[in-house]
């Protein structure tokens, strides 16, 4: 289902979602081209010295031994699966292995301590996860049975065709970024990546074109990386580059997208602030897209003169993604709007009382989306509360001007950090474990490189020397969260600003940020 070169308004009007009655991911991404086309390429491996060019063919020999060793632990249709890779042929094999048994994928970051671990470990009841030796010693003392790449049987068993399923049938379970306390788990069908292709494609200029290469520095662990990049990648016989760095520079940036041929990226706000920066030219870019914040009118200006090419920006969320997105061979950007609803999707900003409205108001998606998801995981309230009747509630604050969509700013209290949402609650449940901590409060200070980051205000038990409790408490968010999850700036108070139910009044926090960003505050 891919789109047709026409205009925006055709194109959105005409479009409608064809889902068949039978569905399966792995055949979208993997068994189809590889019965078709075994020898067409799938990824580029440029992890190691030299580059290595996986096939279609060798990419479903590669997942059928995953799922043989699956099978070998008992897993089943509806069982969960852990994916604890980062960008790797296995990574995108794992996937298609759980997805060819019926059994549900569970993506898991490889920057993840033990406690953001086990959260979501406990939550999914993973019973098996495909690692690598690091993600072993991870996942050590989890009782789990962990599958990684030298204990793969050498070859398939039998000729097993796969599990019938449906677009509605569960496939991958995605968690999000704790943005309104505890990480929710959004459960998808197998129609989510049916129900990314036309953003996928419209942010891209229509990817797919002869010698299009796609890549990304974003995790495959999350949505974006995932079905933004990967999947699509694969659906559409557009070949993906795994090259995944453990730490981002523009060098590496040029490096990867030099040796890969690349041709089309997705490049979080943050990498295209650090690129600018670093003064980084990247020739040979057919299109860029970039989501998770706006881009301003001068980043737009410095990616058609640094990168050649006009910077699609897109919006969506882990529930329902790729909603809505530019395309500039589609019609020209408006700085400081996102873009235009991607067709199959339908949006709204919606007032006080849930109806459609021109002011400003609450972005919401009208269920029908095929990559909405078909709920939260075991948890039919937090569900509930995501719709207001048959909208989706985003939980983001915008308003159309002439059709396109302006992002005002979210309803919680997300930090956009590196290309990373992250959650404020769980960064505050962690820190008020330390014996030192009375009360603590963690929100997105402004920050020029990484759009914001993470500053907790904290409040020390009497006889606390905050000179030294500062650092200690940032090592202390490393080794049992993340490393992308420790505060950056940590400030003592004396107290913080509360509500008389005795929640932190972040909002106070945040403009306390702002001002201190501003160098308005002590």
């Amino acid at each position: 289902m891919m789109l047709r070169r026409r205009p925006y308004d055709d194109l959105y009007a005409r479009f409608h979602w064809d889902l068949p009655d039978e569905l399966n991911l792995a055949h979208q991404v993997c068994d189809g081209w590889a019965a078709t086309e075994p020898d067409r390429i799938a990824l580029i491996d440029l992890r190691g010295p030299q580059r290595r060019d996986v096939t279609y063919g060798q990419l479903w020999d590669l997942s059928r031994r995953v799922e043989a060793a699956l099978i070998e632990k008992g897993v089943m249709r509806g069982d969960r699966v852990g994916v604890l890779l980062s960008q790797s042929p296995l990574c995108a094999a794992a996937h298609v292995a759980a997805w060819r048994l019926g059994a549900i994928s569970v993506p898991l970051f490889t920057l993840f301590k033990r406690e953001a671990l086990e959260t979501r470990i406990d939550d999914s009841g993973l019973g098996v996860v495909v690692t690598d030796a690091e993600g072993c010693e991870t996942l050590r003392g989890f009782g789990l049975g962990l599958i990684t790449r030298d204990r793969l049987p050498p070859a398939s068993l039998g000729s097993h065709a796969g599990v019938v399923t449906g677009p509605d049938d569960a496939a991958v379970l995605i968690y999000t970024s704790g943005t309104t306390g505890t990480p929710k788990g959004a459960l998808h069908g197998h129609r989510i990546l049916t129900g990314h292709l036309p953003g996928v494609e419209m942010s891209h200029d229509f990817l797919g074109e002869r010698g299009d290469v796609l890549w990304t520095p974003a995790d495959w662990a999350w949505i974006g990386g995932l079905f933004d990049v990967l999947m699509p990648g694969l659906a559409l016989g557009v070949p993906v580059v795994a090259a995944r760095a453990d730490k981002f520079t523009p060098e590496e940036c040029g490096r990867i997208c030099r040796e890969g041929h690349v041709r089309n990226v997705f490049f979080p706000p943050t990498v295209l602030r650090m690129l600018k920066a670093s003064e980084t030219r990247i020739a040979g870019l057919r299109s860029v897209a970039s989501g998770g914040e706006p881009l301003g009118a001068e980043m737009l200006a410095w990616g058609r003169e640094a990168l050649g090419v006009t910077i699609n920006e897109f919006y969506g969320q882990t529930e329902c993604n790729m909603t809505v997105s530019s395309a500039g061979s589609l019609f020209a950007p408006r700085p400081g709007r996102i873009g235009r609803p991607v067709p199959g999707h339908r949006l709204a900003v919606l007032d006080a009382n849930g109806e459609p409205t021109d002011g400003e108001g609450d972005i919401a998606v009208k269920r029908g989306s095929a990559s909405m998801m078909l709920e939260y995981w075991r948890n039919p309230r937090a569900t509930a509360a995501k719709f207001k009747g048959r909208w989706m509630l985003t939980g983001d604050r915008g308003q159309w001007e002439d059709g396109f969509l302006r992002f005002l700013g979210r309803e919680d209290d997300v930090i956009n950090s590196a290309g990373y949402r992250i959650g404020p609650s769980e960064i505050e449940d962690c820190l008020m474990a330390h014996d030192a901590v009375a009360n603590v409060g963690v929100v997105g200070k402004p920050d020029p490189v990484r759009g914001e980051i993470v500053k907790a205000y904290v409040v020390a038990k009497p006889g606390a020397d905050p000179s030294a409790l500062g650092p200690e408490l940032q090592d202390w968010v490393k080794a049992r969260l993340s490393a992308h999850l420790y505060p950056r700036e940590i400030a003592f108070l004396d107290a913080l600003p509360m509500t008389v139910t005795g929640k932190v009044v972040r909002r106070e926090l945040k403009a306390r940020a702002q001002g201190e960003a501003e160098g308005n505050n002590p």
